[in-house]
């Protein structure tokens, strides 16, 4: 759980996922399109993968993947995000984050 956090607070935003996972690649995107670059971690390209998945789950995480963080501090899976995303929060949260656009 140490190395979960550990990284979900190095970078503004991190995103645990599985280079398989249809699910991580749309937030991702999503992400991406609302100017943000964010940290993204494969669990499934890590040794310690499944103690990493564990740990998520342990932190809150209903679905552990994709399992996004902003600030350090755990926002959720999916669900999460597109709730955030159509109330329009999300934009707020990512603000510091964004990359300025020319």
């Amino acid at each position: 759980m140490d190395k979960v956090k550990r990284v979900a607070s190095e970078k503004g935003v991190v995103i645990f996922s599985k280079s398989s996972c249809c699910l991580s690649y749309a937030v991702k995107i999503l992400f991406q399109e609302l100017g943000v670059d964010p940290c993204v971690y494969d669990i499934d390209q890590e040794p310690d993968g499944r103690e990493m998945e564990r740990a998520l789950v342990r932190l809150g995480c209903s679905a552990p993947i994709p399992a996004v963080f902003i600030g350090g501090t755990l926002i959720g899976s999916t669900n999460e995000v597109m709730s955030l995303h159509l109330s329009g929060t999300l934009v707020q949260l990512l603000r510091p984050y964004q990359q300025s656009v020319s």
